[in-house]
């Protein structure tokens, strides 16, 4: 009974199309239904459960999808082979995203979310065999990137989600010993310090993130031979002499092992010139007052590493990559992370390369941590 109503009902719509007849079953050849239209079922007289369509809704459906393509959003945009991707986004927005697609590199396109590993490289390999994508429909012809993750990358690069710390360091974590924080807030101006095997290192750093001056010094009494405490002070003196006025002295704390006995000597090198920094550089205070701050201050290496994404398991690695990164920025950007003056990125421009001989570690750790202390110092929450 079910089957014969379906039937009768179905050829009745049908035969009332093409041959143009009316009736109260049946809708016109041409135009759209009448507003007040109200969509009807018949009963089914077996069971009286079962609801017959008497319209076909298939048609109505498409009708009011098309009419309301033009409100059409990016997550309304689903992949039902209908609705080109285009149509979802607004001319400002396909052009951004065009933008991103044919001017990115595979590393600034791997920071895009799904656009991780692979997907990144097969985009600038099809746009350089095929040409610049003029439509965000081409883009889906990029292997393993398909309509339902093309969705999801286009509306990450058009409503990008901004990334907050969840977890602010503490002030005690970097920096020893513990001081106030409105005292460091009120600096002018710090010397970052860093201790090598054979030089020493300093970056003078103004509270609005520009380099007064970035210099080392060669020890030539570092590590020679049997140690002679005269010979590490006149060194550590002569460096001292020549260091700039500041409002604090960061001395870089090592992440040396006493339990690693290959590295002690070196340990023992570094424990004794930052003893002697410290002696140096403090002014000597007698009574120490309680409401006057120290002078010199550690800050832990591995703050720093982390802060700077350069610690590869229980090591730190060289942060020239960053400086350079960071030099560059300096003339590239209108508010680069710090400003370096034209001379010294002259002077330096060739220190970082890979496989330089000039030995500029210890350049590079001196303004790392000088960057660090001041951002870190932001982001603190003591």
């Amino acid at each position: 009974m079910m089957w014969v109503v379906r039937r009768f009902l179905s050829s009745a719509v049908y035969r009332g199309h093409y041959a143009g007849q009316s009736g109260p079953l049946l809708r016109p050849r041409y135009g759209s239904l009448p507003a007040d239209l109200e969509l009807r079922h018949l009963q089914c007289t077996c069971c009286w459960k079962s609801r017959v369509p008497v319209a076909g809704f298939e048609t109505l459906n498409a009708t009011l999808t098309s009419s309301s393509s033009s409100s059409l959003s990016p997550e309304s945009c689903k992949d039902d082979g209908r609705t080109t991707l285009d149509a979802c986004y607004t001319s400002e927005q396909r052009d951004t995203i065009l933008q991103l697609f044919n001017n990115a590199t595979s590393a600034e396109l791997a920071s895009v979310k799904l656009l991780r590993g692979r997907k990144s490289l097969n985009i600038v390999e099809y746009r350089t065999k095929h040409g610049p994508f003029k439509t965000l429909e081409s883009v889906v012809n990029v292997p393993l990137l398909k309509h339902k993750s093309a969705v999801i990358v286009f509306n990450s690069i058009v409503n990008p989600v901004k990334k907050e710390r969840k977890v602010r360091i503490q002030l005690a974590k970097f920096i020893r010993p513990e001081v106030d924080r409105s005292w460091l807030e009120d600096a002018t101006s710090i010397v970052s310090i860093v201790c090598g095997t054979n030089k020493i290192a300093w970056a003078h750093v103004d509270r609005g993130m520009t380099v007064l001056d970035w210099k080392q010094v060669e020890c030539p009494n570092f590590l020679k031979g049997t140690y002679m405490a005269s010979s590490y002070l006149n060194d550590v003196s002569t460096v001292v002499s020549v260091l700039p006025s500041a409002d604090f002295y960061l001395i870089e704390k090592p992440a040396l092992s006493v339990q690693n006995t290959a590295l002690f000597p070196v340990m023992a090198h570094m424990r004794t010139v930052e003893a002697m920094l410290f002696a140096l550089l403090e002014p000597k205070i007698s009574p120490p007052e309680p409401n006057i701050p120290p002078r010199v201050l550690n800050m832990m290496r591995t703050a720093v590493g982390r802060h700077f994404d350069l610690i590869v398991g229980e090591s730190r690695t060289s942060g020239a990559q960053v400086v350079r990164r960071l030099m560059t920025e300096s003339v590239t950007q209108k508010f680069p992370r710090i400003n370096i003056p034209q001379e010294l990125l002259a002077k330096y421009r060739n220190y970082f390369q890979m496989g330089s001989r000039r030995g500029g570690e210890e350049l590079c750790d001196a303004l790392l941590q000088a960057v660090a202390f001041y951002e870190l110092l932001s982001d603190s929450s003591c």
